[in-house]
């Protein structure tokens, strides 16, 4: 028996272990694959493979049954915050999946399959400036960051580079500029809110939002399979062309070509081993979705990136003699301190001019005003700030008020809209506070015999504030611009609707008060690294994945080289 179980163990052992595949987990698996480890992908849902696996990628609307809608019987046991539409309902969790405990109202958004939300995101991509990172030191909340960004410029420029960034060279201080390529054109009426900024305001700025698309692609795009994004905007269903980053399109082919990744979906990861003998993880225990067996698999290095909440779990359900309270958790912080986006603040107004345009075709991008509150200067009640995205547009409609054959008719023969339409939509910075934290019950658990996850979060009296001000700054930059019927609103969103969980197992250069170091390993146990969101001390305006993206391609080629000096 005991050489059936050296036997098994050593089947199951590898050089690396990833757990989870989405942006940042297939960004680690490409950078210790092309390192050469031998590297386990882990995943909790069925396996998605680029192309043959987005069933509904291109569809018409006549070409589902309903136009895309889903019966109600048919959405019976789907999760209520699932993807109930029939373009995207393979991307739906069924409720009894992973039942959570929710203590205060939130909305967490999960989508279990390989490639997880890299599938889903939206694809806005900002780099952050050292007035994010510096952040919680100069306003007093969180813990300094251990990092600045000339520690990350050069991994946001390689991870850029290979992902494919369109947007412009702003030349702006509080939003670097990337390595991009050519940006989706704004409208008239965006670019007439743009010199309307200009005019009424010294430091607000209209740009093209940047995000993850190939709009010139280079050779390592064709290198990768992806091709130009074709402006279909159904992204969200899986890109044939690979037009949008996501790890199913790059990452993780690019790791299968060096012949050195192994992905196994349908593997509900329960924890991290931890052995106490060699002060150090040596693997990780997994549950299997379909049989239900335990199994073990082992590594010299382990990276989890399961999404901020899961990740969390994850580690503090890791418990060993040496870490009762989850592994590397000595503070007692882990889990604690969680951040997110505001996305409260909604507005909209309409504008009389240009009608002698029209919209015409369609794009991935939008417009964005990088955060203009409290970057240079503290000069509100509230801390830190937001950004704003904005899309601009004058489409076509319908009057669907009448039946029969004048309904037909209209449906068939839309009209231009008599006016032009401005969206604005918040994106504040959340204070991570102690209280606002994910926990594990003690006494519940979920169907595979792990502990429930129990979410504490709220809206604390700074985010209130600064939905305020971004009603009262967003009416006046309407009013100021010329436009009319201004509707600028707190739409009351919850918790978790901006889908951007970040902290709770945070970075920071002391063991008391943090629980990363500067190259995203655990204080106490060297060999175990965390970049996805939950690494983050605190979350900036900007969208976060780019971030998360750049630190895990630096704290995998830190761990390659750190393993290569046998310090790991």
């Amino acid at each position: 028996m005991s050489n059936l179980n050296l036997k098994a163990k050593q089947t199951n052992t590898y050089d690396a272990i990833v757990i989870g595949s989405g942006a940042s987990g297939g960004w680690a698996a490409k950078e210790l694959c092309d390192a050469g480890l031998k590297t386990l992908v882990l995943d909790r849902g069925r396996m998605v493979r680029h192309i043959e696996d987005y069933p509904t990628a291109s569809k018409a609307p006549w070409e589902f049954e309903f136009r895309g809608n889903i019966p109600l019987e048919k959405r019976a046991g789907l999760a209520d915050w699932s993807w109930k539409r029939e373009e995207t309902v393979q991307w739906a969790m069924s409720e009894d999946e992973q039942p959570v405990i929710f203590e205060k109202p939130f909305r967490w958004w999960r989508s279990y399959h390989v490639g997880g939300k890299s599938l889903l995101w939206a694809r806005a991509t900002q780099r952050w400036s050292d007035f994010d990172f510096e952040g919680p030191a100069r306003d007093g909340f969180a813990v300094d960051w251990p990092i600045r960004v000339k520690d990350l410029n050069p991994w946001y420029e390689y991870v850029e580079k290979f992902a494919g960034i369109a947007g412009a060279k702003d030349g702006l201080a509080e939003l670097p500029d990337s390595e991009v390529m050519p940006g989706f054109e704004l409208s008239c009426i965006e670019n007439y809110y743009k010199e309307q900024l200009k005019t009424n305001f010294t430091n607000r700025y209209l740009i093209q939002g940047r995000c993850a698309h190939l709009t010139d692609p280079q050779e390592i795009h064709r290198q990768q399979g992806r091709i130009k994004c074709q402006n279909q905007t159904m992204c969200n269903r899986g890109c044939v062309y690979g037009g949008y980053f996501s790890s199913n399109a790059s990452t993780l082919p690019w790791a299968e070509k060096t012949g050195n990744l192994t992905i196994r979906p349908d593997s509900i990861v329960h924890s991290v081993i931890y052995d106490d003998a060699k002060e150090k993880a040596t693997g990780v225990k997994i549950i299997d979705r379909e049989t239900g067996d335990e199994m073990d698999f082992y590594a010299k290095i382990i990276f989890v990136n399961a999404s901020t909440i899961a990740s969390n779990s994850i580690l503090l359900n890791s418990k060993s003699s040496r870490f009762p309270e989850g592994i590397g958790n000595d503070s007692g912080l882990m889990g604690k301190f969680l951040g997110s986006h505001n996305y409260r603040g909604k507005g909209y107004a309409t504008f009389e001019g240009f009608l002698d345009k029209k919209q015409e075709g369609r794009h991935a991008g939008h417009a964005y005003v990088p955060r203009f509150r409290n970057v240079f200067k503290q000069e509100t009640d509230f801390l830190r700030g937001y950004s704003i995205g904005m899309s601009g547009g004058r489409g076509m409609s319908s009057d669907t008020d009448m039946i029969g054959d004048e309904l037909r008719d209209n449906l068939l023969n839309q009209i231009l809209n008599d006016h032009w339409g401005m969206a604005a939509w918040m994106q504040g910075e959340t204070v991570p506070v102690e209280d606002n934290h994910v926990r594990l019950s003690t006494d519940q658990v979920d169907k595979y015999g792990i502990p429930k996850i129990i979410l504490s979060v709220e809206w604390k009296e700074n985010d209130n504030k600064m939905v305020a001000d971004f009603i009262e700054q967003q009416t006046a930059m309407y009013e100021k611009a010329g436009f009319t019927n201004i509707k600028v609103e707190d739409s009351g969103a919850l918790p978790g609707s901006d889908i951007h969980e970040m902290g709770g197992v945070r970075m920071g250069k002391d063991p008391k008060t943090s629980l990363l170091n500067e190259w995203n390993q655990l204080h106490h146990c060297k060999n175990v690294f965390v970049t996805d969101g939950a690494c983050m001390t605190s979350t900036s305006t900007q969208n976060p994945t780019l971030t998360f993206m750049a630190l895990t391609a630096r704290a995998a080629n830190y761990a390659v080289e750190e393993l290569n000096r046998k310090n790991l």
